[in-house]
This record gives structure tokens, C-alpha cells and sequence, in this order.
């Protein structure tokens, strides 16, 4: 009996041998680690030197010997102490200093370890911690002196910095394939005698390229990662469950969101897809066709480094001989997209990855100006840019003098859409904010396509579709309250409005509500100056601003201060005048749209053009007309000007300040007078004209620059054809960016800031 339980035990022992290979195989510590055998006497032990003998340090970064408490696991005893003796090959450590001492452990130093450095987030308990990690092995040691915590750790990186980089058999392999990818006899072979490269139901035990030991960058991003081997090995149980899952879609997002987070890996899982189509048992069944459409996502979704780039158009080349295969048909589709791939700012939704495992093209929806929308095919690939010109296109606006580009619009806010920005990355942001948020009529984002630099209003044909867009945004900026008129002028938009949409005036017209014709703040205005005005205390509204006059002593106050009733004797009068508030408001409503009606019964007879015509007559008026407005929180300029919550206005042939609410400018810069410009920190702008420096605080630095940047390039293309600067005739540049122009000799050179936005 106690014969077989010894037989059994090594059996066991055997087997769990045989369990720890890497890299597809059992290998020795010598075999993938090396070490000098030469610095070994026969016991094992290094041969001592004469520091070791005499406990100094030797300060050489080659050798160094010192006790350190080391962290042990499965005692009471959280740490304890050892000899340590660092060597160029490997961190040893003794049970004491003496020339018999016995070897307790080796941590083999390579090019893949890594050392973690003290800081005050390790210290505790009056000790200084580093970290090494190893391919077997992980060293926590502690000492009580922050220098020397420091010499060790500086030492340590120092050694592994000298070595070579460590090749995995996959890398090896993949370069004989390469070196021999004109002689297909040599490839077969290569391929029939190395289980690596080929299809496994298998697990991987470690990744196919070699990462760093240990968790050092991606610990503290808060999502759960561990370190890059561990996220490598779970991808490929990731990539297995695909071949069983009855719904993959998660599967492929979930591994598209980890390469997405942790760059190295994209490298890794495209070697680990290309092993698992690679001499596959059944190619062409429904469950190895996941690895195909796997690599069809990424392929649309992330480049692999140049090396594994050539060995995966390799092995597209050789799936691509057998032709009229769903194999070859994923083969010329990932080539193909290989060709025009860009890194994605996110992983692709659920409705493109659908559309990618069929090889097919998404229906993208472009609303314009108006009740009307373009439906169109777009790929994983298509730009903004490229949607604009489609747009274009489609609606014949080839020839116009403008520019135009896309915009992220919903009920409240909007912004225009980088000419480089993908628009799968657009679609993938709403179908994210579409699950995180409630399905509200506010928060439902869509793409617009619009006018974005007004570069010849005076051109535009009444009786063509730009003339629409035209007046649909200008009653975007009446409706925001962005442009400058008296009240007379915007009932008269409002019922100009009106009857545009809706023809004559009848009883049985729907009415809208009234924030779509006449602008909100306005009415709250009216309303805050009527309740403030009986009071005693002095005026303090200024157009454009919302500035309740409150009693100096409000009622109650003393009394509920006494009594302790302060709080519900304020919930109480915020209540009141939040009632009085509303109810003032809807009488100002009742008022205003009494107005609008009167105005629109004077309409009869006008048709939707000559309507519009009127309302764009009338909008005209203003001097800052075509003009693009940004609010700024403050603007001060090296003259010693300051102010307070303004406009600038960037429009086709200067840039403008307006007080909020004012028609005429308080200064305004023609682009002939202005230096430069550009982002001076976050999120502050700085213009430079003549020899002035003004400065504004906005959150818009990123659209400024993007108009600014289009208006400019049109003014170069206009010098370079010799016509004149004022008349603008035709830019087409929407990405947010800083352009260096040819110096010419006119005076109105333009200079932009060489540092990036």
C-alpha cells in the first residue's frame, strides 16, 4: 500500500508538470529564461564574493547583497527575512550570509520583468515596498529605509534593461514564415509541425507574444483588468465560447472593448484568430465561421503592428485559393478593409457588427434643414467629409459658393461633426447614450447636414433648396434668442413663420408651441422687469440678463430666524414666487401669441417664398447677418477691456464682439488686421490683432477654431487664385486643426500658432 501511494504521488507530480507548460509546451526555467551556468558551484549556490562575506553592498549595479523582509503567503507570518543577492541573471535569496547557506528561491530576470517602484501608496506599517514579477515568481520586499528600497529597485530595472527582448515561439515561427513565404513546401511544414500556429479546442496556458510579468499599467483603470498575459489568455476563452454562443454580438464587443482599452493586446488576438482559421477540421460550418467574423470586426476596427500586419495578409492570401468559399469571400472583405482601417475611438454597435459578420453597409438617416432626410450607405470607413459631399450631391448643391458639414443636433444642443471624424463612431455614441439614458424626446440625437460657412448669401437662388436651409437656420438663431431685434420684428418673424408653414390664417390651423416662433427669454424678461418693478429697490436688469430684484429684508425673516422657522418660511415665499412666476409667464404667453395671430391674419395672400423672403428681408437688417455667434464667459484685451458674458460672432470676413442681446458691435476685427489665433490653455482663446491680444473664456474652443480655420482657408484659396479676400467664394475645410500658410507679401499675413489644439 504505501508503495502504490508513493507511485501515485509522483504520478501526480508528473501530471502537474505537465499542466505548468507555456507556450504550448513543457519547457525548463533554462530553456526560456536563460542564466549563466558558469557563476554556479555544484550545490547551486552562486559562487560568493567578498561583500557577501563581510554583509557590505556592493555599489556596483551588477551585485548587490543586503537582508530584506520578503512577504510570504500561507503563515500567520506576513513577512519574513532573507539574504537577497541580486546578480546580472537572476534575485537570489539565502537563508543567511554564510558560505553554506542554502538557496531558498531564483527569480530569473529577463527583458519581460518588471519592477514596481516604493511609493506612499505601498508604504505601511513604518516599511517601503518593491515589487518584482517574474515569469514564475513575484517578490514583494520590504526594507525600512526609502534610499535603499530605491537602490534595489533602480538596480533590478537597470539589469533587466540590458537584456535582449524575448522572443515566443509564435514570433519566431511567424518570422521563418515570412522569410519563407515563396516556398510553399517550406510553409506546409512549418504549419504541419507546430501545433501553435494551428486550430485548437484546447486552452491557451499563455499568450502568443510576449507581454510584461505583472500588473503595472492597466490596474488602476478602473474596469477590472488584470495584467496583459491574464486579459490574453481569457481573450482566447473569449474567442473559444464563440463557436457555442447562440448570440455572439457580446462576445465580440466585449473582446472589441478590451483591445480598445488595452492597446497591446490587438496584436495578440489577431495571432490568436489567425491560429483558429488557420487548417480548421470543419472550415466552412456556422461555428468556425465566428473567427471569421470576429476578424471581420477587428479588421474594421483596429490596424495590427507591422509585423503580425504581414503575417495576417499571408494567411488571407492562403484562405483566398479556395474560391467561392465563405472563407475567401471574409478573406477579400478584411483585405480589402485592412486598406482603409483607421483606429476607432469605439467599439462598433451592435446594429454594425450585424451588418459586418453579413459583409454588408449600414443605412445611415441625414436630416436637413426642413421636414426632409436622406437616407444613405455608409461602411465602418465612410467620413463626414465623404457624407457631406454625397449629401451634396444628392441634393444638387455642387456648384454652391458655401460650405457645408454635418452636425450632432437634438432638442437642446448641437455641435458640428470633424471632417475626419468617422460616422460609425458617431452612431455608436448615440446607441450608447440610447441605453444609458431615458428614451426622452431631448436626448434623441441625430446627424444633420447644414450650412456651415456663409460665404455668399447674396447668391443664393430663391427657388432652390440652399434658400431653404438658409431660412430654417436663421430661425434657429431667432428662436435662441442669437439674433439682435426688437420685439415688433420678432412677432413679425414669428407670424412670417407662420405663414410659411401653414398658409392663411384659419381657426382649424394647428398653433405651434411658442418657443418654435418666438424666443423663450424674451417673454421671462418681460415677465422678471414686471414683478421687480413696484419695488423700491433700485433697477438693476440690463437687456439680455435675468436679474430678479429682491427685498431688501423679505418678509418673514426676523420672525422665522427667531422661532427657528427660517427654512420653512423661505420654502414657503420660494413657492409663492415660483406660482406668481409661472402665472405671469403664461399671461405674457396669452399676450404674445394674441400679437402673433393679428400679425399673421395680415398675411393673407403671401406664398411659403415670398414669406420667407420677407423674414430673411427683415433678419437682413442686422449687421452681423451670415455670422456664426459663441457665448464667451469673459473677454479682456491688453488695453485694459473687460467684460462679461458676450457674443463672438465669426462670420465670412471678420470676427466681432456683440453684448448679449445688441445689435451693434461692441469692436470687430476684419481677418486682414488679425495676426493670430489660437488655444492659449483649456479653455481659453486668444486673437491677436495688430497690436492687440484679446482673451476669451469659452467652452467652445474647438468649434471657434474649426470655423476660423474654414474661414481662413478660404481666404488663402482666394489669394492663390488672385481674386479678391472679400468676396469668398469657396472652402472646403471642416477639421478642427491648425494650418501653416505660405508667407506671401501683403501685409495681412497670416500666422497660426505652431502649438497643437
Amino acid at each position: 500500500m504505501p508503495v502504490q501511494g508513493v507511485c501515485w504521488f509522483l504520478c501526480c507530480r508528473q501530471g502537474f508538470s505537465l499542466l505548468g507548460r507555456d507556450y504550448g509546451e513543457k519547457e525548463e526555467e533554462e530553456s526560456f529564461e536563460l542564466r549563466n551556468k558558469e557563476d554556479l558551484t555544484p550545490k547551486g549556490r552562486k559562487k560568493p564574493t567578498n561583500e557577501e562575506y563581510g554583509m557590505g553592498v556592493d555599489e556596483e549595479p551588477d551585485l548587490i547583497v543586503k537582508w530584506l523582509l520578503r512577504e510570504v503567503g500561507g503563515s500567520w507570518i506576513k513577512h519574513r527575512r532573507y539574504w537577497f543577492v541580486l546578480s546580472q541573471d537572476s534575485l537570489d535569496y539565502y537563508t543567511g550570509p554564510e558560505k553554506g547557506a542554502r538557496r531558498l528561491g531564483t527569480l530569473v530576470l529577463t527583458s519581460l520583468c518588471s519592477v514596481i517602484w516604493p511609493d506612499k501608496q505601498t508604504y505601511k506599517e513604518a516599511y517601503w515596498s518593491i515589487t518584482v514579477y517574474g515569469r514564475k515568481h513575484c517578490y514583494r520586499l520590504y526594507t525600512k529605509h526609502f534610499n535603499e528600497a530605491v537602490h534595489w529597485a533602480c538596480a533590478i530595472q537597470k539589469i533587466i534593461d540590458t537584456k535582449s527582448p524575448v522572443e515566443t515561439p509564435t514570433q519566431l515561427l511567424i518570422r521563418d514564415i515570412e522569410e519563407n513565404k515563396f516556398n510553399p513546401e517550406v510553409v506546409e511544414h512549418i504549419y504541419q509541425h507546430n501545433a501553435i500556429l494551428k486550430y485548437t479546442q484546447g486552452p491557451l496556458y499563455a499568450p502568443l507574444l510576449p507581454f510584461p510579468y505583472g500588473n503595472l499599467e492597466h490596474t488602476h483603470n478602473g474596469k477590472g483588468y488584470g495584467s496583459v498575459r491574464e486579459e490574453a489568455v481569457k481573450l482566447f476563452n473569449c474567442l473559444q465560447q464563440l463557436e457555442s454562443a447562440r448570440e455572439p454580438i457580446p462576445i465580440i464587443q466585449g473582446v472589441l472593448q478590451t483591445c480598445l482599452d488595452l492597446r497591446p493586446l490587438r496584436d495578440e488576438v489577431y495571432c490568436q484568430l489567425v491560429k483558429q482559421t488557420s487548417h480548421t477540421p470543419s472550415p466552412n460550418t456556422a461555428a468556425h465561421l465566428r473567427y471569421w467574423q470576429l476578424l471581420t470586426c477587428m479588421s474594421c476596427t483596429f490596424l495590427p503592428g507591422s509585423t503580425v500586419l504581414k503575417y495576417l495578409r499571408f494567411h488571407l492570401k492562403i484562405q483566398s485559393q479556395s474560391p467561392e468559399s465563405e472563407m475567401d469571400n471574409y478573406a477579400s472583405f478584411i483585405s480589402e478593409a485592412l486598406e482603409k482601417t483607421k483606429c476607432r475611438e469605439c467599439v462598433p454597435s451592435w446594429e454594425e457588427i450585424q451588418m459586418l459578420m453579413n459583409r454588408q453597409e449600414m443605412l445611415c438617416t441625414v436630416h436637413h434643414p426642413g421636414p426632409g432626410s436622406c437616407q444613405l450607405y455608409i461602411s465602418s470607413h465612410t467620413t463626414a467629409n465623404e457624407v457631406v459631399r454625397r449629401m451634396q450631391e444628392k441634393l444638387g448643391l455642387q456648384d454652391s459658393k458655401n460650405t457645408f458639414a454635418l452636425y450632432e443636433q437634438n432638442a437642446l444642443w448641437e455641435q458640428p461633426v470633424t471632417g475626419n471624424s468617422l460616422i460609425a463612431d458617431v452612431l455608436t455614441r448615440y446607441e450608447r447614450d440610447f441605453t444609458t439614458k431615458e428614451s426622452e424626446s431631448q436626448s434623441q440625437w441625430k446627424l444633420c447636414f447644414k450650412l456651415y460657412c456663409l460665404l455668399d448669401a447674396d447668391s443664393i437662388s430663391v427657388d432652390s433648396i440652399e434658400y431653404l436651409f438658409l431660412f430654417e437656420q436663421c430661425h434657429e438663431m431667432v428662436v435662441r434668442g442669437q439674433l439682435p431685434a426688437c420685439e415688433e420684428d420678432l412677432l413679425s418673424l414669428a407670424a412670417l413663420r407662420l405663414q410659411s408653414l401653414m398658409g392663411d390664417f384659419s381657426t382649424h390651423s394647428p398653433f405651434p408651441p411658442l418657443d418654435e416662433l418666438f424666443p423663450g427669454h424674451m417673454l421671462e424678461t418681460r415677465v422678471l422687469m414686471s414683478l421687480s418693478a413696484p419695488q423700491a429697490a433700485p433697477p438693476c436688469q440690463v437687456g439680455g440678463q435675468d436679474c430678479p430684484t429682491t427685498q431688501r429684508f423679505p418678509t418673514g425673516l426676523l420672525a422665522g430666524t427667531l422661532w427657528s422657522h427660517s427654512a420653512t418660511v423661505a420654502h414657503k415665499q420660494k413657492m409663492e414666487n415660483d406660482k406668481r412666476l409661472r402665472s405671469r409667464l403664461k399671461e405674457e404667453a396669452a399676450v404674445v401669441t394674441t400679437a402673433i395671430l393679428e400679425r399673421w391674419k395680415g398675411l393673407a395672400g403671401y406664398s411659403s417664398r415670398d414669406s420667407m423672403a420677407a423674414y430673411l428681408t427683415i433678419a437682413r437688417q442686422w449687421s452681423g447677418f451670415g455670422c456664426t455667434l459663441y457665448e464667451v464667459d469673459f473677454y479682456i484685451s491688453s488695453k485694459g477691456n473687460f467684460s462679461q458674458k458676450l457674443w463672438l460672432g465669426v462670420a465670412a470676413t471678420s470676427v466681432s464682439i456683440y453684448k448679449q442681446g445688441e445689435s451693434e458691435a461692441l469692436e470687430s476685427f476684419p481677418y486682414g488686421q488679425i495676426c493670430s489665433y489660437g488655444v492659449s490653455d483649456s479653455n481659453t482663446f486668444k486673437i491677436t490683432a495688430g497690436d492687440r491680444d484679446l482673451i476669451f473664456e469659452t467652452s467652445k474652443l474647438t468649434e471657434i477654431m474649426q470655423l476660423m480655420n474654414a474661414y481662413f482657408s478660404a481666404i488663402h484659396r482666394q489669394r492663390g487664385k488672385g481674386e479678391d479676400a472679400d468676396t469668398i467664394t469657396f472652402t472646403e475645410s471642416t477639421d478642427v486643426g491648425l494650418r501653416h500658410l505660405a508667407p506671401t507679401p501683403t501685409p495681412t499675413l497670416l500666422e497660426l500658432p505652431s502649438h497643437p489644439v
